[in-house]
């Protein structure tokens, strides 16, 4: 008899505990959607480039296995790009593949209003060699070839680009991503050297230089 009462007790305790979590993993799943759905909306606004793809082979016991390698360029347009390559039996996945590692690798470039550098950089990689230089609003893009797609994906409206290299797009993209990686705009030099903008970029006048960065 002094057991049951016993017993009685603890069923509802379980129970409450129960709903409890069945409360909180309700819960946890509605900030799980929420995340879900920025990560939507932030995939929604990448713009993706097909820079080239091309028809790979691997020998095996029985003979050749044929696939496809593509390379892929991402980026909001805003300041932000990446670069990816994929390889796959067939085009669409191959492309898939690139795309996503792409989106995984992408990287932040600071723009001087939003349109152009805020000064000219090299870059290079293998034997890929690039010249890019910032340019006065209205000059638009000048570069073909790879670097194109970069700058389109990137959000760059004016800019003078160069390739004195090798005309292979994997080489000229890293090589455009090693010069883009090296940019620095005058705020970022500013908080690295414990000065004012102003200061950086030779001016009295600190807003007009604030607004400049």
């Amino acid at each position: 008899m002094a057991r049951a009462p016993g017993g009685s007790s603890r069923g509802p305790r379980d129970g409450d505990g129960g709903g409890g979590r069945g409360r909180r993993d309700r819960d946890g799943g509605g900030r799980g959607q929420q995340r879900g759905a920025g990560g939507d909306r932030e995939e929604s606004e990448l713009v993706d480039k097909l820079v080239g793809i091309n028809r790979v082979s691997k020998t095996v016991k029985g003979g050749k296995r044929f696939g496809f390698a593509a390379i892929v360029v991402v980026g909001d347009q805003r300041g932000r790009v990446g670069y990816g390559t994929g390889k796959a039996r067939e085009v669409p996945e191959a492309i898939r593949k690139a795309t996503e590692s792409a989106k995984r690798g992408m990287i932040r470039v600071a723009l001087r209003e939003g349109r152009t550098l805020h000064h000219d950089v090299l870059g290079h990689f293998g034997a890929g060699r690039v010249v890019l230089r910032a340019a006065p609003a209205g000059t638009g893009i000048i570069g073909g070839g790879a670097m194109r797609a970069v700058f389109e994906t990137l959000g760059l409206k004016d800019v003078v680009a160069k390739s004195v290299g090798t005309s292979n797009p994997h080489n000229m993209i890293k090589a455009t991503f090693d010069a883009l990686s090296s940019v620095q705009s005058p705020r970022m030099v500013a908080n690295r050297r414990g000065k004012k903008v102003g200061d950086i970029l030779g001016r009295r006048d600190d807003q007009a230089a604030e607004a400049a960065a």
